[in-house]
């Protein structure tokens, strides 16, 4: 089955590529979510008259994931878990965890497009990559750490913030 694609699509082509495609994957997956159309004659017409639509679709998106890379190029991410003798963890983390990690930083990625290699059992600093657009992966750090130690963490962030309270309200106002 010949069709023209109308999008970017992973592993197949690009926006305006003409392929070959097998009849169920273009039947019941790239036509009806609007990625493909058969190629025909009249297709053929409509598509360069639609193109530069979903070009300019096509860099608003790709726009979207350079900024949001942006963003994720360089963040440390913080992911406690807890764990057991010798600093096993228990369970491991994975790409839900992650995401759930981002949004609470108020950065919205879907799961399925962080990138793990292998699922992470191990405290410490473990790199991941997530794909925001066909062209545009950006890469962060994903610190594990344990449980006990982002207690530790958080109240000595308590008693810090007490601290500078303490010495604000000891300062006489002007």
């Amino acid at each position: 089955m010949k069709i023209i694609l109308r999008a970017d699509v992973e592993n197949l082509g690009r926006l305006g590529d003409v392929v070959s495609v097998k009849a169920g994957y273009g039947r019941n997956y790239l036509l009806p979510q609007g990625l493909a159309m058969l190629v025909t004659p009249g297709n053929l017409k409509a598509f360069e008259l639609e193109r530069k639509k979903l070009q300019a679709r096509m860099d608003a998106l790709r726009a979207a994931a350079d900024e949001l890379a942006g963003k994720l190029e360089g963040l440390e991410l913080v992911i406690a878990m807890r764990v057991g003798d010798n600093d096993k963890l228990y369970g491991s983390v994975t790409t839900s965890i992650i995401g759930d990690a981002l949004s609470a930083q108020g950065i919205e990625v879907d799961r399925r497009r962080i990138l793990i290699d292998q699922p992470i059992r191990t405290l410490g600093d473990h790199p991941v990559r997530v794909r925001l657009h066909a062209d545009v992966i950006a890469s962060l750090n994903v610190k594990v750490i344990s449980e006990d130690k982002m207690h530790l963490m958080e109240a000595e962030k308590a008693e810090a913030a007490a601290e500078a309270t303490a010495e604000a309200a000891e300062e006489p106002a002007e």
